[in-house]
């Protein structure tokens, strides 16, 4: 909560220093909304394929280990009783084994599925990047705004003609409908 209000406290600052900029020099405001770009663009279909691709990966193999302790664990729970201490303790370290590793790789899994998310939009957003630079070169604004600050809403007003979002799909290639 305190990050939010530093973060809205820093963009009032920041508008209210450039509404008096604006006052002694040519000033052009523009926004966007960079996942609404992503979502338009044709790769977004083969990033979200991509990742689902290797999350079902991922959940394949999780499941796998999760049924290799499954069995053990029936299996010893129905012979213990007749086990010799010194096996049970040692199935007992080995279903312990089996249980820390199932957790270190769901752990490990989650990284994996962050780091190829970050891996596969990484050149999707430098794209954006590149064609959201062109167009405020282009239409002479000074400064654009993101709309869509990671679910954080930094633009508190803005009228839609300043909203660069389809001046950069053009740019970018992409046709859409609305």
């Amino acid at each position: 909560m305190k990050l939010h209000k530093l973060l809205l406290a820093t963009a009032i600052l920041s508008l209210t220093a450039l509404v008096g900029v604006a006052q002694s020099s040519s000033l052009k405001i523009g926004y966007t909304n960079v996942d609404y770009i992503l979502s338009k663009l044709p790769e977004a279909k083969q990033i979200e394929s991509d990742l689902k691709t290797h999350e079902e990966q991922l959940g394949a193999q999780l499941q796998s280990k999760m049924k290799e302790f499954e069995e053990k664990y029936k299996v010893f729970m129905e012979t213990q009783e007749t086990m010799e201490p010194v096996i049970r303790n040692d199935k007992q370290t080995e279903l312990q084994t089996l249980q820390t590793n199932i957790q270190k790789f769901q752990q490990e899994a989650e990284k994996s599925l962050q780091q190829k998310q970050v891996e596969l939009l990484k050149p999707a957003y430098e794209k954006i990047q590149a064609s959201i630079d062109q167009v405020a070169k282009e239409n002479g604004y000074t400064h654009i705004f993101s709309n869509d600050a990671g679910g954080v809403p930094i633009l508190l007003y803005a009228t839609e003609q300043d909203d660069i979002s389809n001046l950069v799909l053009a740019k970018l290639g992409v046709t859409t409908a609305e």
